[in-house]
């Protein structure tokens, strides 16, 4: 397939990370970045284009200059073969199943033997999934088995639950009902109220991803997607849907676009839920032998803005070079943050801990979403 760009130069933009809530930037704070228009792009060009440190806002694609910006953003991936949650990581899953299982939040754990029934059901070779014992509190708790914890309380799965849980994956699409819940979204969390249908479709349905099969060794589950792509992950309860995932899902990695939700559930984390439910789908895939996947892709480090620091939490993650691209242990790459503005993990004498030169900052635009 032939990938087709238009290419747009270089631009600047005001800085979301260290400017204030709503204004445009300083002197001191700005980013520059070179971008294109994607016409049509294979899955195999797009991978190799986020590697080297290139996202999409829909069909516009930016990489942003990390020596010339206030906040350098460093693509970040996670290696999801050798995840494993912590304890608060399993905690939120556990609690949002007992939810959806028994209506309550109570601290009881799922008989462990509908958990390994349904982790026999969801993969054909169990033995490949790593489990960790959880810690019971009065009760004999169930292991947390992958994929079977993830899936327990979803209605394909589940027996008999209280509430009726259900994800999906479907192609990028729009409608009505995905639009409500991302105009909700920005309003109650981000205190925006501009988007209209025509700013959501060019932001999060607006795909230049061409559909690809992917080459399983053995017919997959059913939950699993047949195709590389842009996808929607959808979240209903009782009917209602309540968050919406957007992924990309690419030969080496799912790459995580956005997430919006309901902000009625924001106590049940639905952002680190919907992460981890994103590390489950990579480690599925490639159980069912597309031996390529092994990664999720969390968009950009930013570790000079504490609350974009989140993305550090799972691990081992790993952050590419600026320079040469090879991909560095984030937990080796703090030391260098902590200390430099500019980080080179390749090269230490190029980092720095100058301000960022003020040439190249004539074009101000408005830059609305930076995943």
């Amino acid at each position: 397939m032939i990938s087709i760009v238009a290419p747009g130069g270089y631009s600047s933009s005001s800085c979301g990370y260290c400017s204030p809530a709503g204004e445009r930037s300083t002197e001191d704070t700005f980013r520059i970045y070179a971008s294109c228009t994607a016409l049509q792009l294979s899955c195999a060009v797009y991978q190799q284009m986020i590697d080297r440190n290139w996202r999409r806002s829909g069909t516009w694609c930016y990489r942003p200059d990390l020596k010339r910006s206030c906040c350098p953003l460093y693509t970040i991936k996670l290696d999801v073969s050798e995840f494993k949650p912590s304890k608060s990581q399993r905690k939120l899953v556990n609690r949002w199943n007992r939810f959806v299982m028994n209506g309550a939040d109570e601290d009881v754990a799922m008989d462990p033997r509908c958990v390994v029934d349904l982790h026999q059901r969801i993969v054909e070779r169990p033995t490949l999934y790593h489990s960790q014992p959880a810690r019971a509190k009065g009760k004999k708790a169930a292991e947390f088995i992958w994929p079977a914890a993830i899936h327990a309380s979803e209605q394909a799965f589940a027996e008999e639950p209280v509430h009726d849980f259900q994800v999906e994956l479907e192609p990028s699409s729009y409608t009505q009902e995905k639009f409500d819940l991302y105009r909700r979204y920005q309003e109650d969390i981000h205190n925006d109220h501009k988007d209209n249908p025509s700013g959501f479709k060019r932001f999060l349905v607006s795909s230049p991803l061409r559909p690809e099969p992917i080459p399983y060794m053995h017919e997959p589950p059913a939950h699993l997607p047949k195709q590389y792509g842009s996808y929607h992950q959808l979240y209903r309860l009782d009917g209602k849907l309540i968050a919406m995932s957007i992924v990309d899902i690419l030969p080496s990695c799912v790459s995580s676009v956005y997430f919006v939700y309901d902000k009625s559930w924001e106590n049940y984390s639905m952002g680190k839920l919907s992460a981890l439910r994103e590390i489950s789908l990579a480690r599925e895939i490639r159980e069912a032998g597309v031996t390529s996947m092994g990664y999720l892709y969390l968009g950009y480090y930013v570790h000079s803005c504490q609350k974009m620091r989140y993305k550090g939490e799972y691990s081992p993650s790993y952050l590419a070079d600026p320079i040469t691209y090879g991909w560095y242990p984030l937990d080796q790459c703090k030391k260098v943050l902590d200390k430099n503005r500019y980080a080179c993990f390749s090269i230490p004498e190029a980092c720095t801990n100058e301000p960022a030169p003020s040439e190249g900052r004539e074009t101000i635009l408005a830059i609305p979403h930076w995943p």
